[in-house]
């Protein structure tokens, strides 16, 4: 398979990139950063001591021509950009991308109408499993026990909370016939009053260089479950975004997630 990776100045990108280039059969034929990037113009592989021979561009029609499969963790603005891209070019799309609006989501929707596209707040096979299980355990559980979800990333992450800790509410309250926007606490100060039974609350950490933890609470009387996942490198996600790049291979236009890919149901 022939890919293009978006973001390849970043952490994630060169991640990509050095997952591509050690994977049999597969091939990097294009490499896109944002317009002023120190990494625009250099090989792609730079960053691992040799050169691959492809360049870095800020030209996405250009970085995307021969692609099967663009993989994007950049920004929502860019992100768009190359999809707009990835449409005319017929090219499939492996998105991880999180920050988006309802606008940025219904665009993706609508690019999902003319290529297939894998569109998962997280991409790696351990916390899609997880939001299995999170689906099983607040059907199980009911309404008895009081949720809250805790996640913590590197001090760079410029989006709270993060699009997998949204994720996992959304299953939660999903499997608890409530949306999730309606019952949503993301900050807690001053006097609060006494916790809304209903509600799903979120607590944010970011320092440091936290890849990704994330843990679910379930607090009832007299027991507590906790569910968690921890990342300890960007990896899992790489070799995540490789797997759904290929699953994609065969698939007609639409939105998929890793739950399509990895045959895990509607979680």
């Amino acid at each position: 398979m022939r890919f293009c990776i978006a973001g390849a100045g970043g952490r994630m990108g060169r991640m990509l990139i050095e997952a591509v280039l050690g994977s049999a059969g597969d091939r990097l034929v294009g490499a896109l950063d944002a317009p002023g990037s120190a990494a625009i113009g250099q090989d792609a592989a730079a960053f691992l001591g040799r050169a691959c021979g492809i360049a870095v561009s800020d030209a996405p029609r250009e970085a995307l021509a021969g692609a099967d499969v663009l993989i994007d963790f950049t920004r929502p603005e860019g992100t768009l950009a190359h999809l707009a891209a990835c449409r005319e070019l017929g090219v499939r799309a492996v998105v991880g991308t999180t920050g988006f609006d309802d606008a940025g989501k219904a665009a993706i929707a609508d690019a999902a109408r003319a290529i297939p596209i894998v569109f998962a707040p997280n991409m790696s096979v351990g916390v899609n499993v997880v939001l299995m299980l999170l689906d099983k355990a607040a059907r199980a559980l009911g309404d008895g026990y009081d949720i809250e979800v805790v996640e913590a990333h590197h001090r760079h992450k410029v989006d709270a909370p993060s699009g997998t800790a949204l994720a996992m509410g959304e299953v939660v309250a999903r499997a608890l016939g409530r949306e999730l926007k309606d019952c949503a606490v993301y900050a807690r100060e001053g006097h609060t009053g006494p916790r809304e039974a209903s509600s799903i609350g979120f607590a944010t950490i970011r320092g440091g260089d936290i890849v990704g933890d994330h843990t679910v609470l379930f607090a009832g009387t007299g027991e507590r479950i906790e569910i968690t996942h921890r990342s300890a490198s960007r990896e899992g996600y790489a070799q995540g975004s490789l797997r759904a790049a290929h699953w994609l291979a065969d698939k007609r236009p639409g939105l998929y997630g890793m739950a399509d890919v990895l045959g895990l149901g509607a979680a």
